[in-house]
C-alpha cells in the first residue's frame, strides 16, 4: 500500500522528461509490479478503461486531475511515497509539457535524485534537454536515465546505444553524469522491476535495482556549518532558534557567526521536545537552539562556522531558468527565495542567454520563457550563499513574480567579484605623505555613535567649524543627510541599516584617503556593523561613543522622534523598540549628559588633533557653541 510514512530517511526522486515519454505510466507500472498499489486500485483502473473503451492506462494511477485524464498529460506535480527493502522514496512526477515547466521546477527543487525519461523512438528532444539542464540547474547530482518504450523499436540494442551515446555527450557538456542508463518499457513492465525476456542483451540493473543502488545522499556532515534560521520561538525567557542544518555540525559551546551582519555568539544549548539532553547535531537534522547572548537574529539569517564564512553580497551572478510568459528584463523587480530567506531583488544586468541545444552564449536584452540566462541580481540586503559548485543546496534558489515561481537559478558568485575581473585599480598621483604635508594633518574617520539626541550632530558640526577655521580639510557625513541622497533607497531593517553603514564607511574612506578629516554622525546601533565600518576604513577609523542616558536623550528629543516612537508611529526605533549595543572598547567616550557642549567639543577636537594632527598643539577653544 502507498501512504505517507515518517519523514525520517525519505529519499525524494523526481521524474523528468518530455510530455508523452511515459513518466506517469512508469510510476503506475512500478507501483503495480512491486505490489504497492492500494487495494482495489487495479480493479478501478480496469473498470474505468472498459467504460472508456480504451486500454488500461497506468498513468491514471497518478494523474488525479480530470484535465490530465482527458488530455493524457500531467499538469501538476504528484508525490507518492514508495518504500523498498533498501529505503523509502518520495516519487515526484513532474510535468513535461513546456507550459507546465513551472511545476517541474517546484518538484525538482525538492529532489535529491532524478529519473530522466527518454522516448527511444523520439530520442533527445529539446524538452528533454531542458529537463536535463533543469536538473543540473537545481543541483541534482544523482541521475538515472530510463530509456523508455523499447517495445516500439523491437527492443533493439543498436537504437539504445545510439540514443544513450547522444545523451551522454549532452550530459557531459552541461556537467552531469548519469549513475545508470536503463532500457525499459513502462507499459509492458520490461526492465522496470524485473528483467525483460526481450532484452537478453541487457546485463545491467532493472530500474528498481538502479534506484536502490544510488548512493545515500545524506547531508554533508564534514562541511562547514550552514544552518538557515527558519523561525524564532520564545519559551519563558528563552529565544529559541529553529532550522535544519544543511551542512556541517553544531555542538553546545560552539561559536557561530550570524550572517549577514557578522554578529557572533556561542551555542548555549540544544532544546528537545521531551527534555532529553542533546549536546550535538549534524547535517540533515532539524534543531532548536539557544545562544548565550541576545544578538539580533531573524528568519533568513544563517548560522555559519567562523572559520569558513559564507559569501555575502548585495549583487550576485546567477544562472537562471526562466519560466514566466512575460520576458525578464533589466530593471525588473522580483523576490529571490533562497534557503529560508526572501530578498527583494532587481535585475541589474543580463549577461547572455545560454542555448540549451548548443550551449552557446548569446547576447540578449531580455530573457524569454523557457530560456536559460546568466544575469546579475541586486538586493537591498546582503545575500548569504555559497557558490553552487561548492554547495548545491546553499547555492541555488528560485525567483518569484506576483507570488508565482518564475524561475530557478544557481548562484555563481558575488557580482562584485565578477565586475572586479574587468577592473584595474588606478594608483593615485598624490600620496598620503604629500597630502599630509600640504594639509598639515593626516586623513581620518571620526565615527560618532550614540542614541538619537545624545549630541552627535552638535559635536560633528562644532568640530567641523573649529577644524575648518584652523585650516584643516574636514567634512561631516550626517546620517539624516545621507538618507536624503546616497542612502535614500534604504529603510530601517537590520539589513538595510547594515548597508547604510557600509556605504557610509566606503565614502568616508574615500575622503580620508584624499587627506580629509571625516566626522561621521550615525546612531549605528549594532557593534557588528561598526566593526564592519572599521574594517572598511582601516587605519583611518576612530570610534567615539557619544554617550547619554536614554532618559536624557528622550528629555532633549530635538527632532520629536522619541514622542513618535512611544506613540507607535516609528517602528524599530533605537532605544525604544530596537536595541543599541554600546561600544565595548571605543577610542573615546564623551558623556554629554555630564559634560557641557564646550567641554565635550574640546575633548573631541583634542582627540582628533592627537590622532591626526601630526604633533601640533591642541586647539584652544574660544567662545561657546550652542547645542543643536
Amino acid at each position: 500500500m502507498t501512504g505517507t510514512p515518517s519523514t525520517d530517511g525519505i529519499y525524494p526522486v523526481v521524474i523528468l522528461g518530455h510530455v508523452d515519454h511515459g513518466k506517469s505510466t512508469l510510476i503506475g507500472r512500478l507501483l503495480h509490479d512491486t505490489g504497492r498499489l492500494p487495494d482495489g486500485k487495479l480493479a478501478e483502473l480496469e473498470a474505468a478503461a472498459k467504460r472508456r473503451g480504451a486500454a488500461l492506462e497506468w498513468a491514471h494511477v497518478t494523474d488525479a486531475l480530470q484535465l490530465e485524464r482527458d488530455q493524457g498529460i500531467t499538469v501538476d506535480t504528484t508525490r507518492i511515497w514508495f518504500p523498498t527493502a533498501a529505503r523509502t522514496y518520495q516519487i515526484i512526477d513532474a510535468p513535461g509539457h513546456a507550459e507546465f515547466l513551472r511545476n517541474a521546477v517546484t518538484g525538482a527543487a525538492a529532489a535529491e535524485a532524478a529519473i530522466l525519461l527518454v522516448d527511444i523512438a523520439r530520442g533527445l528532444e529539446a524538452q528533454t534537454r531542458r529537463h536535463a539542464y533543469l536538473a543540473r540547474l537545481l543541483g541534482i547530482r544523482r541521475l538515472i536515465v530510463a530509456v523508455n518504450k523499447m517495445d516500439l523499436v523491437d527492443y533493439a540494442s543498436a537504437r539504445y546505444t545510439q540514443v544513450t551515446t547522444e545523451l551522454e555527450g549532452y550530459l557531459s557538456e552541461i556537467g552531469l553524469e548519469a549513475d545508470f542508463m536503463v532500457p525499459i518499457s513502462a507499459r509492458h513492465g520490461d526492465g522496470v522491476a524485473a528483467p525483460s525476456a526481450d532484452m537478453r542483451w541487457w546485463t545491467g540493473p532493472t530500474l528498481l535495482q538502479a534506484l536502490d543502488a544510488l548512493p545515500d545522499t545524506a547531508a554533508p556532515r564534514e562541511r562547514a556549518l550552514r544552518l538557515p534560521v527558519q523561525d524564532i520561538y520564545r519559551r519563558d525567557d528563552k529565544r529559541i532558534l529553529v532550522g535544519r542544518i544543511e551542512a556541517g555540525r553544531v555542538r553546545v559551546g560552539d561559536t557561530v557567526d550570524i550572517a549577514p551582519g557578522g554578529q557572533q555568539a556561542k551555542v548555549a544549548g540544544l532544546e528537545t521536545w521531551n527534555g532529553a539532553v542533546q549536546l550535538a547535531a549534524t547535517a540533515g537534522e532539524s534543531v532548536a537552539l539557544t545562544l548565550d547572548k541576545p544578538v539580533f537574529v531573524e528568519r533568513g539569517h544563517v548560522l555559519v562556522a567562523p572559520a569558513a564564512p559564507a559569501a555575502q553580497s548585495h549583487a550576485v551572478a546567477v544562472r537562471l531558468f526562466w519560466l514566466d510568459r512575460t520576458p525578464l528584463k533589466p530593471g525588473d523587480r522580483l523576490t529571490f527565495k533562497h534557503l529560508t530567506a526572501s530578498y527583494p531583488v532587481t535585475v541589474e544586468a543580463i549577461r547572455h542567454l545560454v542555448d540549451v541545444e548548443t550551449l552557446a552564449e548569446q547576447p540578449a536584452d531580455e530573457v524569454p520563457q523557457n530560456a536559460v540566462a546568466d544575469l546579475v541580481l541586486r538586493s537591498t540586503r546582503p545575500i548569504v550563499f555559497d557558490a553552487h559548485d561548492e554547495d548545491a543546496v546553499t547555492g541555488r534558489g528560485v525567483l518569484v513574480r506576483d507570488y508565482r515561481v518564475a524561475g530557478g537559478c544557481l548562484l555563481l558568485e558575488g557580482a562584485d567579484t565578477v565586475k572586479a575581473q574587468n577592473i584595474t585599480a588606478v594608483s593615485t598621483s598624490v600620496g598620503p605623505a604629500e597630502r599630509a604635508a600640504a594639509n598639515g594633518h593626516l586623513g581620518g574617520v571620526i565615527w560618532l555613535t550614540g542614541l538619537s539626541g545624545a549630541g552627535k550632530s552638535t559635536l560633528a558640526m562644532g568640530a567641523q567649524s573649529l577644524l575648518f577655521s584652523r585650516g584643516w580639510q574636514v567634512t561631516v557625513l550626517d546620517g539624516d543627510n545621507l538618507r536624503h541622497g546616497l542612502n535614500r533607497d534604504l529603510g530601517f531593517s537590520a539589513e538595510e541599516r547594515a548597508e547604510n553603514i557600509r556605504r557610509t564607511a566606503e565614502v568616508a574612506k574615500l575622503f580620508a584617503d584624499s587627506g580629509m578629516i571625516v566626522v561621521v554622525s550615525l546612531i549605528s546601533p549594532a557593534r557588528a556593523d561598526r566593526a564592519a565600518a572599521r574594517e572598511v576604513a582601516g587605519a583611518h577609523f576612530r570610534e567615539v561613543h557619544v554617550r547619554a542616558d536614554l532618559s536624557v536623550c528622550e528629555a532633549r528629543d530635538p527632532k520629536g522622534l522619541y514622542a513618535k516612537a512611544r506613540a507607535g508611529q516609528i517602528p524599530n526605533f533605537t532605544g525604544v523598540s530596537a536595541p543599541y549595543e554600546e561600544p565595548e572598547a571605543p577610542d573615546l567616550v564623551i558623556d554629554t549628559g555630564r559634560d557641557s557642549v564646550e567641554a565635550a567639543l574640546a575633548r573631541l577636537v583634542d582627540h582628533v588633533d592627537q590622532q591626526f594632527g601630526r604633533g601640533t598643539a591642541s586647539l584652544r577653544l574660544t567662545g561657546g557653541i550652542a547645542a543643536g
